[in-house]
């Protein structure tokens, strides 16, 4: 059986969605991985020997660079993808490789972390994010409605369509009208252990990007004077260094040696945001630590109120700084946030992933 995976960039390093890639080249280590851009110096060694295929956006001046500023391309780039000799192609897509056009009889299987976040549920914060550059907003104001006709439609273009959470399932079906199973993406709860010896600090990790909402933790935690750690680099940076009080330390970058460390020692793990999934907070559990986590999306389907965590209602620091002075009234053990994480294990996706791929190849 000849088999691709397509991806939508390769340009930021080992995240979410990128790790979910790394489990399916480790079960299909022999296919091709199809990508709109590619920077080998960003992904690092891991994927030094890997047949990365990339689209003519490489190849564009500045291409890699502003691939960002170039949606208006994507769709040809990503229907240009030579996947018609392939029987089956597996999309990790969190917003263009749905789309990819498999050949006549084969199967495309298509791991949904999203619908595109800028054309749908946050296709206002994106303009917005646009900095003060009128015309590139503009621009954006324009082409959002038929981006979203042609995501609509290519939606139907994948024979098999799985969804990481129930979050992402739900918005599957209100923007492409398509049902989706749930297979939560892998943890390497091997690397993400318990340690001997606990801190004071909370502990946030994450780029610095307006999506990411770290700004208002660490609003709330200068209001606390408790101390927060901070994981994680992007352009909102000097910004949360301004909001940011004595008792926050922003670290940029960190290796993974010391990010596992911080994981383990914290007194808990902190996300503010919205996340489709969010493998973060389930790493911090297989750390043994609780999470506080903004009640909605991903974090709903890992963590346990009251047994692995707490949920804050509101994206606001005072709902943030309630949830801290909650949590700290309670009591959690290692064992559990441990027992809670290893159901997200990477043998029990590839398990779920493999005989779902089979079901759909008979």
């Amino acid at each position: 059986m000849r088999v691709a995976l397509v991806h939508d960039y390769l340009v930021q390093g080992l995240r979410g969605a990128e790790r979910v890639l790394a489990v399916l080249h480790e079960m299909w280590p022999a296919a091709p991985v199809y990508t709109l851009v590619h920077d080998p110096e960003a992904m690092g060694p891991e994927f030094a020997d890997w047949d990365i295929r990339t689209s003519f956006i490489q190849r564009l001046p500045g291409g890699v660079r502003h691939y960002q500023k170039l949606i208006a391309l994507m769709p040809a780039a990503v229907e240009r993808l030579p996947l018609g000799e392939y029987d089956l192609v597996i999309s990790d897509s969190s917003a263009w490789t749905k789309s990819a056009r498999q050949r006549e009889g084969a199967r495309h299987v298509c791991y949904c972390h999203s619908p595109a976040r800028f054309l749908w549920h946050w296709s206002d914060e994106y303009v917005a994010s646009l900095a003060a550059n009128a015309v590139a907003k503009g621009l954006a104001r324009a082409i959002i409605p038929g981006l979203r006709r042609w995501d609509k439609r290519t939606a139907r273009r994948p024979t098999h369509l799985l969804a990481n959470s129930a979050a992402v399932r739900e918005r599957i079906r209100r923007y492409w009208e398509r049902e989706a199973e749930v297979i939560h993406p892998s943890v390497d709860t091997d690397s993400f252990r318990p340690e001997d010896g606990d801190e004071e600090y909370y502990l946030v990790v994450a780029a610095l990007n307006a999506y990411k909402r770290v700004g208002l933790a660490v609003e709330a935690f200068t209001e606390l004077g408790k101390p927060l750690v901070v994981i994680g680099e992007g352009p909102l940076r000097r910004q949360i260094e301004q909001q940011a009080g004595p008792s926050i330390r922003l670290l940029g970058k960190v290796p993974e040696e010391e990010l596992r460390r911080h994981y383990a020692r914290c007194r808990a793990f902190v996300m503010p945001q919205e996340e489709d999934f969010g493998l973060a907070p389930v790493e911090a559990m297989s750390s043994g630590r609780p999470v506080i986590a903004y009640g909605a999306g991903g974090a709903l389907e890992t963590v346990v109120a009251g047994e692995t965590g707490v949920f804050f209602q509101e994206q606001t620091p005072t709902s943030l700084v309630e949830a801290v002075r909650r949590f700290e009234g309670l009591s959690f053990t290692k064992a559990r946030c441990r027992a809670r994480a290893l159901e997200f294990d990477t043998e029990r996706f590839k398990e779920r992933f493999r005989a779902y791929v089979d079901g759909a190849m008979s």
